[in-house]
């Protein structure tokens, strides 16, 4: 028995496989990456064009933008700008509610320093070159021939490195291109805890004495920071699992959608212009130039007339035929939708770019559209509140380090407005069957109606006004002693012996 449960064990034996090897070559890094995007934010067709053939032939992909038609065939390639608007108006909506930016204690300083530095304008251009390339950083310079104050920059992803220790952001470098003679030069400011340091570089890469050029030399000297903290901040809406330690841009994922996008645009064009009306013309009837007699030759865009050889009616004449081909309207829209569809899926709602894909006029149903453009608005401007909150302590210290004074930290609150709020009409529905059905008083209802769009004494006097129309009259209560001296002469009158 024993022999046969050895045999057994020996025979059921199972073996490991041996591991599966894939190995994925990345095609892009996130310069390059952050370069097509770009290109795609540009919204330039001919730039679009040459990029993805360029692309095409060393990644072996086909893309509309980079197809090559046929000899002697013409196609209109059509960019949407889709990419671009998303952008825009994610960053219009998300940045001009910012109402206000409150800095205790120094709330006058801090209005002079956003002033100087058009503070919002910067804001915006964060969130675009956030969204559009992936990340971005703001970097505080000072030179006082310019402006007393600390000046704020904000350069996008493309022009912007991190160095990481432990996972802990230790310094950010900004890149510069310089034309020295000619010759393109970058310049490399890295800002660590310790200051600010310069390097240059050629197109190779290879780094240069910056002292040989003395135009730079004399501006870029190194800055010492005695305090301790980095005079950048990075900003990322998103955190990209493709490049470590980077942002993601609102593009990742989408710029096949964006390429087939177009193609379907341009196709439905292109049925246009191939259904437009067609005339068949006999040479003998061809026009020509009045002044030489040469034919006159047909527009490739306009298609006016073809010439054929000759067409003979029953009469033996000469006859100009016309002819217009058929358009499929409705399968051309139907790829259009679903095209733009995937496009806007998890980014923006069609309602806020002023798109009604499915002809619905009701408010009720563009509010529940816009649900997508309000979630993805909450995290940019959840991601712009702490982003503030820095560059306002930030700013500080650079301030008082310019001025030699002892740096603090510096707490700011920001707020921002609503955004797709109910339309007036809405509000007097909603409000007015709350207040029909007794769960919500005059006042109230008056001071939800309106807001802070009225002050209280206006509310107020728009009660009295409402009561006095609606027949209530507000009467004075007794005082208690008045009360009590009543019952005392009613008891007085009935008491028998008067």
């Amino acid at each position: 028995m024993g022999v046969i449960k050895n045999m057994l064990r020996n025979w059921l034996e199972i073996k490991n496989p041996d591991s599966l090897q894939i190995d994925i070559e990345q095609l892009t890094n996130f310069e390059g990456q952050a370069f097509i995007n770009n290109i795609w934010y540009r919204g330039d067709a001919s730039e679009l064009n040459q990029l993805y053939e360029q692309l095409d032939d060393r990644l072996g992909n086909t893309h509309f933008w980079g197809s090559r038609p046929t000899a002697g065939m013409n196609i209109r390639k059509i960019h949407t700008g889709l990419p671009a608007m998303i952008v825009d108006t994610l960053a219009d909506i998300s940045t001009d509610d910012l109402n206000d930016v409150e800095v205790p204690k120094r709330q006058e300083e801090w209005n002079n320093i956003a002033k100087e530095n058009s503070f919002k304008n910067l804001i915006h251009d964060s969130v675009t070159g956030g969204l559009a390339i992936g990340d971005g950083a703001f970097k505080w310079s000072i030179d006082t021939d310019i402006s007393q104050y600390p000046i704020i920059e904000f350069y996008d992803g493309s022009r912007v490195e991190y160095e990481y220790e432990r996972g802990r952001l230790i310094a950010i470098i900004f890149k510069t291109k310089k034309f020295i003679n000619k010759q393109k030069y970058t310049l490399l400011e890295r800002y660590d805890k310790n200051g600010i340091t310069y390097k240059l570089v050629n197109k190779e890469g290879t780094e240069l004495n910056i002292e040989d050029y003395s135009k730079l030399a004399e501006k870029y000297k190194p800055i010492k920071n005695p305090n301790g903290f980095i005079m950048a901040l990075p900003v990322m809406f998103r955190k990209s699992k493709k490049y470590s330690g980077r942002g993601k841009s609102l593009f990742d994922g989408k710029l096949d959608n964006f390429d087939a996008f177009d193609e379907v645009w341009s196709q439905w064009m292109l049925a246009l212009r191939k259904g437009q009306i067609k005339t068949y013309i006999p040479e003998a009837l061809l026009p020509r130039d009045p002044r030489t007699g040469v034919l006159l030759r047909s527009s490739d865009f306009d298609n006016d007339y073809i010439s054929v050889e000759e067409i003979i009616s029953e009469d033996g004449k000469n006859k100009i035929e016309t002819t217009q081909g058929q358009i499929q309207h409705e399968a051309l829209l139907s790829t259009y939708i679903t095209a733009l569809d995937q496009c806007l899926t998890g980014l923006i709602s069609p309602s806020t770019l002023g798109i009604d894909t499915k002809k619905i006029d009701n408010a009720e149903a563009t509010r529940e559209k816009e649900k997508t453009t309000l979630y993805k608005r909450n995290q940019i401007i959840e991601v712009l509140t702490k982003t503030i909150q820095d560059i306002v302590d930030i700013t500080f210290k650079v301030y008082d380090t310019m001025n030699e004074k002892a740096v603090t930290d510096t707490e700011a609150t920001v707020t921002f407005g609503g955004y797709a709020n109910p339309s007036f009409e809405a509000q007097i529905e909603t409000v007015g069957k709350a207040k029909t059905n007794g769960i919500m008083s005059l006042e109230t209802s008056i001071d939800e109606l309106y807001g802070d769009s009225k002050d209280d004494e206006w509310k107020a006097e728009e009660v009295k006004r409402i009561k006095n129309e609606t027949g209530v009259v507000e009467m004075e209560e007794p005082a208690v002693a008045q009360d009590i001296d009543l019952v005392e002469n009613e008891v007085e009158l009935d008491d028998p012996e008067v």
